[in-house]
């Protein structure tokens, strides 16, 4: 069980405005849970659906259910002129530039996701080309370096046939099957500011999305 408001604000020397932030955003992720006459309680949970796990924590996990972190490693970074489905999901004009990214994420050393982000060029301006300067989140980057705050995520999840470009990356040989996750990021305005395929093997993981 945690102190009072006002003994914690006096311990770390902060407002009891900020605890009181702080504690409402722990609460809504689930890492905390706030009883009536009991007071604030730590639940001890990993909480796997909430937007700061989601920034930080790869999405497919073992079997058992736990966690793990990917390496991403970048295959191309080029900077072209939009498709039209991506000028239409993004809201952008048919002849913007967008900038694509390319990457594969691995897990204990073996391949187990292949990805393609598209992000309209004229939101990030001075973004590098260059394969070592891609940043492992991308999400964060684009609070921290541009002060765009992504606010909903929406997700559109499929099985297909891998093509020969997944069986080359996911290590997998044909006829297999990939999960599909075809993702849609949203700034506080509702404006589309990112599209993320992702193409996965799900062999030895499994893809948790849990909703409280």
């Amino acid at each position: 069980m945690l102190p009072a408001e006002t003994a914690l604000a006096q311990e770390f020397r902060v407002s009891v405005g900020t605890v009181r932030r702080a504690l409402g955003e722990l609460t809504a992720e689930g890492s905390l849970v706030r009883r009536r006459k009991t007071g604030t309680v730590v639940t001890g949970r990993s909480p796997k659906h909430n937007l700061r796990f989601y920034f930080h924590y790869f999405r497919l996990h073992k079997r058992t259910g736990e966690m793990q972190n990917s390496i991403p490693r970048i295959l191309a970074v080029t900077r072209r002129t939009a498709t039209s489905h991506e000028a239409q999901t993004l809201g952008i004009g048919a002849e913007e530039d967008v900038v694509h990214i390319h990457r594969v994420r691995e897990v204990e050393g073996r391949p187990v996701m292949h990805e393609e982000v598209v992000i309209p060029a004229v939101l990030i301006p001075d973004f590098s080309l260059e394969k070592e300067k891609i940043p492992e989140r991308l999400y964060p980057m684009f609070w921290h370096r541009y002060g765009i705050k992504i606010s909903a995520i929406r997700e559109m999840i499929e099985a297909e046939l891998a093509t020969e470009q997944d069986c080359r990356f996911l290590d997998l040989s044909a006829p297999a099957a990939v999960l599909v996750i075809n993702e849609v990021a949203y700034d506080e305005q509702a404006r589309p500011i990112l599209m993320n395929s992702h193409r996965a093997t799900t062999a030895n993981d499994v893809y948790i999305n849990e909703i409280q």
